[in-house]
């Protein structure tokens, strides 16, 4: 069976999704809540990486067993067995070759701004607080040229991972405003290593009058990270939604 699992998750408490040997991921405590009921071998695959402090308010799991669970059974054994701060919203089984990472083709991020100049205590570790008046209107001007086809280096935090393709394609990308809570959200079909958080600083310069709306495209076409504006932190960024294939979701016949 293969099982596509559709979860959410606070991630203030956790080291993002993967595994990791010294920190506590949310992989590792709903492979913990697994392993309770399936007392079995099972393959495990995530949709996604994300950073240490990031949410997800949709993130999807395939898991591989020889178990046959109800669906339905399976969903509402692992939410009786993990933490309050992970839940399951949907359990279905799909094609045995489908795998959560790679049938995906689109993922859409948010990323929260607390925009007053008085704290929101409620709101520590879910969004950045930012005290100085932010133009939405400038700000999504700027989002505005991240759409479309680039290559996306200035945006990226190079580290020791190998050197892939950076060139994705942005679907969509606006800045809105609702009471003080401003909303940088972007869709696109892949995302490099602090993507968002990047872009996120970098719209936060142009707030600042650091950069003007039309310094984006010539910052993209450079294609250095020293010409974008710092990372955001973790605690705004949501994964928000991720899109396959209609045909991809239906039941094995």
């Amino acid at each position: 069976m293969n099982y596509l699992l559709k979860i959410t998750y606070d991630g203030k408490n956790y080291h993002g999704w993967q595994i990791q040997e010294n920190a506590l991921t949310v992989q590792e405590v709903f492979q913990k809540a697994l392993n309770k009921i399936l007392n079995a071998e099972y393959e495990i695959k995530g949709c996604s990486r994300t950073d240490s402090g990031v949410h997800a308010n949709e993130y999807y799991v395939n898991v591989k067993t020889e178990r046959n669970i109800p669906p339905h059974r399976l969903k509402a054994a692992l939410n009786g067995n993990l933490p309050s701060d992970v839940a399951i919203l949907d359990s279905r089984t799909v094609d045995e070759e489908f795998h959560a990472r790679y049938n995906c083709i689109g993922k859409q991020y948010i990323y929260k701004i607390w925009n007053s100049e008085v704290k929101n205590p409620f709101l520590d570790g879910y969004a950045l607080h930012y005290r100085w008046h932010i133009d939405e209107d400038l700000l999504d001007k700027a989002a505005k040229h991240f759409e479309g086809k680039h290559d996306f280096t200035s945006f990226c935090t190079l580290d020791q991972r190998k050197q892939e393709n950076m060139t994705r394609t942005v679907y969509s990308a606006g800045v809105t405003r609702n009471g003080d809570m401003i909303i940088f959200k972007i869709e696109a079909d892949g995302f490099l290593y602090n993507m968002v958080r990047i872009m996120t600083g970098t719209l936060l310069r142009v707030a600042q009058g650091k950069f003007a709306p039309d310094d984006i495209p010539g910052i993209i076409s450079a294609r250095s990270r020293k010409k974008a504006g710092p990372t955001a932190p973790a605690c705004g960024l949501y994964l928000n939604k991720v899109s396959y294939k209609k045909e991809d979701l239906c039941e094995p016949e």
